[in-house]
């Protein structure tokens, strides 16, 4: 058996914000999107997808590293961007609420928390290693 994708799926109450916010803030192109009388869905491409899986005592560690306090539920997006500071602050301007400012990690990485409009908290890492 092979994976070939992962696709999260985000169910967005406000879709047109949802979209406004992943396309065109953020810049994810659009893959493919369907509209009809049942709804609408609209795919966008990330270059590439890992699963990273974290015990609980290690989710609470990247907590407190990125943040300083256990706020993450049981799902968090991470995605790496070229500047997380500026990044950050284009999607605040956007809507998102950023919960902690970007941070140097202990994995040296710059990383930001933000809730996005529609609630998923995501992070925004840039490796610094390769900068």
């Amino acid at each position: 058996m092979t994976v070939k994708e992962l696709r999260l799926v985000v169910t967005a109450d406000d879709y047109d914000e949802a979209v406004t916010f992943y396309r065109d803030v953020l810049g994810l192109p659009e893959r493919e999107s369907y509209s009809s009388e049942n709804g609408r869905v609209m795919i966008l491409d990330v270059e590439r997808a890992t699963l990273e899986i974290a015990d609980p005592h290690q989710a609470d560690y990247i907590d407190e590293v990125e943040v300083g306090r256990r706020v993450a539920g049981k799902y968090r997006v991470a995605l790496e961007v070229d500047d997380a500071a500026e990044t950050t602050r284009k999607l605040a301007d956007a809507g998102a609420t950023v919960i902690a400012e970007p941070t140097r990690t202990p994995w040296n990485s710059l990383n930001a928390r933000l809730e996005t409009p529609g609630g998923i908290q995501l992070t925004l890492f840039t490796e610094l290693d390769l900068k």
